[in-house]
């Protein structure tokens, strides 16, 4: 198959393998899209995208337009005169008129088995539900939210304590695999689009620091899934008195009978190991950080800092 003109559009680390992979595989990338440079840091310095950064290490073009709504920014496009358009997590909507212009359409990477999952927090969404199983979806793009036809899909187990940074480090390789097969079965007509399934459509909402807060009434089973799918971002957390601490690692403690304690209590603080009363069961916190210091594992902490009897959450008088 003779390389295809494609324009990449991604932002985040998680389109960068996807970049490289087609880079590799000897395509012309005629045009890299990616967010605006954004203010990061403390300093809040403008900050260039992973996948701009990665771009210029490879020599391609950069384009980032605000949106890609207006008239001139779809004849920009255009003059790329694109065989086809890979989007991998680009962040901007794509009107029907830039999905009409590349020859072979737009492809999607989605990381999750579609249509489970649509939108913006496949990973973190798939970890704070319990699912066992993901992927990534390879689709023909159309109007709608993460609802085209599907070309291919790759799928992999979701391990007992692997966090959604991890599961990405993991989903964001096997994106780039599936990407390169799916444009060549795409080009060369091997590959048909196939719709998907009409049942079992779920949203995946973008992720909030809200939803962080741990609520102790909750199973320790449901909050062991809370920590894991908001590792590293935006991180677990809850209040111990005046304090803001956040839970980086925790488990159910399946070896600890119900705990005769007001949730957030915690229950046992010997040996090197934190527990604390749930709802349903105790939590094993194994990693923690309080404010100003970094994460520890809970036997360091409770070297210098006896917790036994205190109660973390929101404690009503």
């Amino acid at each position: 198959m003779p390389p295809l003109r494609i324009v990449f559009a991604g932002t985040p680390e998680f389109s960068v393998p996807a970049l490289q992979a087609l880079h590799d595989a000897g395509h012309a990338i005629v045009a890299v899209y990616t967010q605006p440079d954004r203010p990061a840091g403390r300093g809040r310095a403008l900050a260039a995208s992973a996948v701009k950064q990665r771009a210029l290490e490879l020599g391609l073009h950069v384009e980032q337009p605000p949106t890609l709504k207006t008239v001139e920014a779809q004849a920009r496009l255009a003059s790329f005169a694109p065989d086809l358009m890979v989007v991998v997590a680009y962040g901007l909507i794509l009107p029907q008129a830039v999905l009409d212009i590349p020859r072979l359409g737009c492809l999607n990477i989605h990381g999750s088995l579609l249509p489970r999952w649509r939108g913006a927090a496949p990973i973190q969404r798939a970890v704070l539900a319990g699912d066992e199983r993901t992927g990534v979806s390879i689709m023909l793009m159309d109007a709608g939210l993460d609802t085209g036809p599907e070309l291919l899909r790759r799928e992999l187990a979701i391990g007992p304590h692997e966090t959604a940074g991890e599961l990405h480090d993991r989903l964001a390789p096997l994106g780039a695999q599936a990407i390169v097969d799916a444009v060549r079965g795409w080009a060369e007509g091997a590959l048909q689009a196939q719709p998907q399934p009409a049942t079992g459509a779920t949203y995946a909402s973008k992720i909030t620091k809200e939803e962080a807060r741990i609520d102790w009434s909750q199973p320790a089973a449901a909050i062991a899934r809370q920590v894991r799918a908001f590792n590293p971002w935006p991180v677990a957390e809850t209040k111990l008195g005046d304090e803001q601490v956040r839970i980086w690692e925790a488990r159910p403690a399946i070896d600890f009978g119900a705990a005769a304690a007001a949730p957030g209590t915690v229950v046992h603080a010997e040996d090197g190991r934190l527990l604390v009363a749930t709802g349903d069961g105790a939590l094993d916190v194994l990693t923690l950080q309080f404010p100003g210091r970094k994460p520890l594992k809970a036997r360091d902490i409770l070297n210098s800092r006896p917790l036994r009897g205190e109660r973390f959450g929101e404690v009503k008088s």
